[in-house]
C-alpha cells in the first residue's frame, strides 16, 4: 500500500509511465454560453457543438482525433403525444456511445511499447508492466460507462417531459449545420391496423441550426465586413437595375498587380453572411488563413495524398482585395476539391447584400512555373460545371428563393478557350449564375430563370 501511495504521489508525467490516468469531467457546461435554442408549440430544442478542446474535457480522452464530435442536445416535449430524436437526420454516420468509448480505448500494446523504451534500462521496473495493463483495462472500463451515461438515450420523450445528453457526431470545424428532427411516436396498433389512414403515421417536426465551433483559423474572421462596405455607400437596387450592374462588374478575378486576368466571375450570391454560412455548412467547408502551420498542413495533405477539409485557399483579386472569404469541398484527397471565392459587393437586392464570386473544380496537379512551389492545381476547363454545381447544392438543400443567368465574361469557346493566372484554360457560355438565398430550409420549389 505505502508503494501504491507513493506511485500515485509522483507528478502525472511520471506517474503516466506506470499507470493509464483517466480523468473526464463530465460535469462541465463551459460550452452552453455559446448554446443555440428554438422551439415552436410542439418543442424546445437547445444545442451546443462542441470545440476539440471542450470534447477533450468531458469525454477524458481526445476524441477529435478519432473524428468524434460531441454535439450535446436538450429536448423539451409540449406536444400531446410522444417524440422521438431521429438521429440519423442530424448525422447519418453517428456513432454510438459505446462505439465512441471503443475507438478511444487506451490501447494495451501501445501502452506497453511507451512503458518498454524504458523498460530496457530499468529493467526492475518491468514488473510493474501488470499494473500499465490493469489500469488501462479499469480506464476503458470507465470510459465505456461514461460514454453511455452522458450519451443521448434514442427513447420517446414523453408529454411535458425532456431529454437531454451527447450525440457523438463526425467531426466538423468553423461552422457545423446542425438538423434535429422530432418524430411523433405512432402506436403500433394505431399504425398496422388495416384501416390506419395517412393521419395516423408519424408527423415529423424540424429544427435547423448554424452552431459556430472554436478551433480553426477561418480566413473571414480577419475581415470587417463594415469597414469593406459601409452601410452608407451601399446601393439598393430593383431587380432591373441588378441585373445591370450584375452584368456589368468585372469580367474576371485578377492577380495582385491588377495586370493579367485569371478564372472568370461566374457567381452571383443575395443573401446576409450568417444566411449564406448557413446555407453551406452542411455541404462546404471554410478555408483556414494561410500561416506556417496551415501550409505545413497543405504540404502534408499533397505529399501523402489525403484530405485537408480546411486548406487554405490561394487568393486571388477583384475591386483591389483578395476574396472575402472561401469555401471548398474536397473529395478524395486535397488535390480534387472544388473551389468558391466570394467578395462582397456595395449591392444590395431585397435589403440583403450582393456577393460575386468564382468558384472551379480541381481535377489534379501539374507543374508550372508561375507558382512558387513548381505546382498548381488544375481546373476542369469547364467552369459552367462547376458554376452550375453550386445552384445544384444549394437546390439539394433547399436554400434557394430563386434562380437565374446574367452577363458575365463572355463566351469563351472550346477551340479557343481563355486561360487563367496559371495557365489553364477554360471554356464557358459566359454566363454568371445568379442566387438568392432562402433566409431557411424551404420545403416549397424554388423559382428558377434562363
Amino acid at each position: 500500500m505505502h508503494a501504491l501511495r507513493l506511485l500515485f504521489s509522483l507528478p502525472t508525467r511520471i506517474r503516466r509511465l506506470f499507470i493509464t490516468p483517466y480523468d473526464p469531467e463530465p460535469g462541465f457546461t463551459g460550452f452552453l454560453e455559446r448554446a443555440l435554442s428554438q422551439e415552436n408549440d410542439r418543442a424546445r430544442v437547445t444545442v451546443a457543438v462542441l470545440s476539440a478542446a471542450e470534447a477533450r474535457r468531458v469525454c477524458g480522452v481526445p476524441v477529435d482525433r478519432h473524428g468524434i464530435q460531441p454535439v450535446f442536445l436538450r429536448i423539451e416535449n409540449r406536444s400531446a403525444a410522444a417524440l422521438r430524436l431521429r438521429v440519423v437526420s442530424l448525422d447519418p454516420a453517428y456513432f454510438t456511445p459505446t462505439e465512441a468509448a471503443g475507438v478511444c480505448h487506451f490501447s494495451f500494446a501501445r501502452r506497453l511499447l511507451a512503458f518498454g523504451a524504458i523498460g530496457w534500462f530499468l529493467l526492475p521496473i518491468v514488473l510493474l508492466a501488470p499494473l500499465k495493463l490493469v489500469t488501462a483495462w479499469l480506464a476503458n472500463r470507465r470510459m465505456d460507462d461514461l460514454f453511455r451515461s452522458v450519451g443521448m438515450r434514442l427513447v420517446p420523450i414523453d408529454p411535458g417531459a425532456s431529454a437531454s445528453g451527447y450525440v457523438f457526431t463526425t467531426l466538423d470545424a468553423g461552422t457545423k449545420a446542425v438538423y434535429v428532427r422530432l418524430a411523433t411516436v405512432t402506436p403500433v396498433g394505431e399504425s398496422f391496423a388495416e384501416d390506419a389512414t395517412a393521419a395516423a403515421l408519424p408527423t415529423t417536426c424540424d429544427f435547423h441550426f448554424t452552431v459556430p465551433v472554436p478551433g480553426i483559423d477561418a480566413d473571414y474572421l480577419r475581415r470587417d465586413f463594415a469597414t469593406i462596405v459601409p452601410p452608407e455607400s451601399v446601393v439598393a437596387c430593383d431587380v432591373g437595375d441588378l441585373v445591370a450592374r450584375l452584368a456589368a462588374l468585372p469580367p474576371a478575378t485578377m492577380n495582385a498587380a491588377e495586370t493579367r486576368r485569371g478564372d472568370p466571375v461566374n457567381l452571383v450570391v443575395i443573401g446576409t453572411f450568417p444566411t449564406l454560412l448557413a446555407a453551406c455548412a452542411a455541404r462546404w467547408d471554410e478555408s483556414e488563413s494561410i500561416t506556417l502551420a496551415t501550409c505545413w498542413k497543405t504540404v502534408k495533405a499533397f505529399l501523402l495524398g489525403t484530405t485537408y477539409r480546411y486548406s487554405p485557399v490561394s487568393g486571388l483579386h477583384l475591386f483591389g482585395r483578395e476574396q472575402d472569404i472561401a469555401l471548398q469541398r474536397t473529395r478524395h484527397s486535397i488535390n480534387e476539391r472544388l473551389h468558391l471565392r466570394l467578395w462582397l459587393t456595395p449591392l444590395s437586392f431585397a435589403g440583403r447584400p450582393v456577393w460575386v464570386g468564382q468558384v472551379s473544380r480541381d481535377i489534379g496537379v501539374r507543374f508550372t512555373f508561375r507558382a512558387w512551389n513548381l505546382t498548381t492545381h488544375r481546373i476542369d476547363p469547364d467552369v459552367d460545371e462547376a458554376r452550375d454545381y453550386v445552384l445544384e447544392d444549394l437546390l439539394q438543400a433547399r436554400r434557394v428563393q430563386a434562380a437565374g443567368y446574367v452577363g458575365g465574361v463572355g463566351l469563351r469557346d472550346r477551340s479557343a478557350p481563355a486561360r487563367n493566372l496559371t495557365g489553364d484554360p477554360y471554356f464557358t457560355d459566359g454566363r454568371r449564375v445568379v442566387i438568392l438565398l432562402a433566409a431557411a430550409r424551404s420545403e416549397a420549389g424554388s423559382r428558377t430563370g434562363g
